[in-house]
């Protein structure tokens, strides 16, 4: 695997060296306490900073003997950039959610469903389609923030469900996302490759519901046949909040538009969509004083309270709340996977695979190995292995790197970021029980595709 920035620059050979085989070690050993975090009550971000910054140390120090020291410095900034790409995306999807949570846009989707009378079941149900059809929009990870914001609000305490539902919402957000550019990061880098086309992705649908249809079908059979224990109370959302929803969606847009015809990373679009919330937020504070005014001067208690307070929408407030653990574990995956890449060990991975496999084992065995280490690096080492397959072959591997990352809680950006949203309800060990039902998913959406889409392999 090469990195873009060291093109024409011949990297050392080290997979097979002792220094090779102790950053392997690190970071085994870091993803095994990341593993066994609710026993150790330590979090997940802590063992992966460290390895990472052993890995890249180890590394940059063997160059720096060798005189090329610019080589590990171009390489640890491309991978800088990825991660920098995904939090500043996270933290303005992070920021939308709160501000709709503030004008209390949750509380009356909540409301709604709880006056529908709607079960655990339907709820379930519900939640999951809803995050399948909206996450080819807003990307995997915003849309499994929001409905996992969502059944938290109608299941406040019943950890039971809240659980079961995190994992229905991860497994749709990632099917949903594996059947469009803008679902997913390795869908917009198979795109960006030029590898499938726009329209091409979407003869990966139907794959993609059997893989969240089957295992949701079979856990539905453990929802509990009962109702929300909220009881339902009236809820009118705050001035703004229909307006901060549309600019949401012009967000999404703006972003959409940024990479499709400007062919700049998405994250450039998001950035910019947290422009508009930042103006609207200054619109709202500066016409609050008058409309207060005028409501407390009709002795409107409502309309005061439906006014409220305009919050800040502080970035920074949110990504307290949101927590930091889950933005540095992300850094550290980055980090590491990107250092055991310039080693040479995923491309290694590549060259063994498809040299000695058949490509469909190969993507197979890529995607779930992608529930590990995570789709984005695996993503990456095949495009630019760039072995000689089909165009259903392409298809497949975009296919079981978007989906194979719901085997695990920590396979996707979606299962992370749920598991620092719901802590306590949502985690790992909870996840991990459902693996065998998710895997039947994985399996029949792979041969859905084998069949579906024959002619084009």
């Amino acid at each position: 695997m090469t990195f873009p920035a060291q093109a024409g620059v011949e990297r050392l050979d080290l997979t097979s060296s002792l220094l090779g085989l102790f950053c392997i070690l690190v970071f085994v050993v870091a993803y095994a306490l990341v593993m066994v975090e609710e026993k150790l009550h330590l979090r997940k971000s802590k063992p992966v900073l460290v390895a990472a910054g052993i890995i890249w140390i180890v590394i940059s120090a063997y160059y720096v003997t060798h005189d090329i020291s610019y080589v590990t410095e171009e390489a640890f900034r491309h991978n800088l950039l990825e991660f920098a790409e995904l939090m500043l995306f996270l933290l303005v999807a992070m920021t939308y959610i709160n501000a709709m949570e503030e004008r209390k846009v949750f509380d009356a989707l909540r409301a709604w469903m709880i006056q529908r009378g709607f079960s655990y079941n339907s709820l379930f149900w519900i939640s999951g389609f809803l995050a399948f059809f909206i996450s080819p929009i807003a990307d995997n990870l915003t849309t499994a923030l929001l409905m996992c914001a969502v059944v938290m609000k109608v299941a406040e305490g019943d950890k039971r469900f809240i659980n079961l539902s995190c994992i229905n919402i991860v497994i749709a957000a990632n099917a949903g996302g594996a059947f469009s550019p803008f679902g997913d990061i390795t869908t917009l880098m198979v795109w960006q490759a030029g590898m499938v086309q726009f329209n091409e992705f979407l003869v990966l649908f139907f794959p993609s519901l059997v893989n969240y249809v089957v295992p949701a079908f079979i856990m539905s059979f453990f929802v509990e046949k009962k109702m929300p224990s909220a009881l339902y109370e009236p809820t009118k959302m705050k001035r703004g909040a229909r307006r901060i929803l549309a600019l949401f969606l012009l967000t999404v847009l703006t972003a959409v538009l940024c990479h499709s015809l400007l062919h700049m990373p998405p994250v450039l679009g998001m950035m910019m969509g947290l422009g508009y919330l930042q103006l609207f937020g200054y619109f709202l504070r500066v016409t609050l004083e008058k409309r207060r005014d005028k409501a407390i001067q009709a002795g409107d208690k409502r309309r005061i309270d439906l006014l409220g307070s305009v919050m800040p929408f502080d970035v920074f407030n949110k990504v307290a709340r949101a927590e930091w653990d889950t933005l540095l574990f992300f850094y550290g995956i980055v980090m590491c996977v990107g250092g055991l890449g310039f080693l040479g060990y995923l491309g290694l991975l590549s060259e063994v695979l498809y040299g000695q496999w058949s490509a469909t084992a190969a993507n197979v065995f890529l995607g779930v190995v992608s529930s590990v280490i995570d789709n984005i690096p695996v993503m990456f080492a095949v495009l630019s292995m760039q072995p000689d397959m089909s165009h259903g072959q392409w298809l497949l591997i975009t296919l079981t790197a978007g989906v194979g990352g719901s085997l695990l809680s920590i396979g996707s950006a979606a299962g992370v970021a749920l598991m620092g949203q719901a802590r306590g309800y949502y985690t790992f060990i909870g996840h991990l029980k459902w693996a065998p039902v998710i895997g039947l998913g994985y399996v029949a959406s792979v041969l859905t595709h084998l069949w579906l889409n024959a002619e084009l392999f």
